[in-house]
């Protein structure tokens, strides 16, 4: 179990359309969510492995086993099941595509 971050290579980094098409490619469905600025996520596990990218603004997700792991724009983000993280959204919000894989 844990979680791994893939920084975006791409400056601009993809936009939300070219996100959702890396998804569609992986024949995974995700849906959008976000947060005001300095929101939180209590600790809590998924039962499926959680793919995530973040479109706008920043988050930073914690982890029991990995230090902090912050994403921007273009950053994707996969946890294993049963992996237990929290989340802080950063200073300007986040909007995110996330699915099940």
């Amino acid at each position: 179990m844990g979680a791994r971050i893939e920084k975006a290579q791409d400056q601009p980094p993809p936009r939300r359309d070219q996100i959702e098409a890396i998804f569609e490619r992986e024949g995974l469905r995700p849906y959008a969510w976000g947060n005001e600025p300095g929101d939180r996520y209590g600790w809590h596990t998924h039962g499926h492995r959680k793919i995530l990218y973040c479109v706008s603004g920043s988050i930073v997700f914690h982890t029991r086993e990995e230090s902090d792991l912050a994403l921007e724009p273009g950053d994707r983000l996969e946890v294993d099941a049963g992996t237990e993280h929290a989340a802080t959204v950063g200073p300007d919000g986040v909007s995110c595509l996330e699915a099940a894989g």
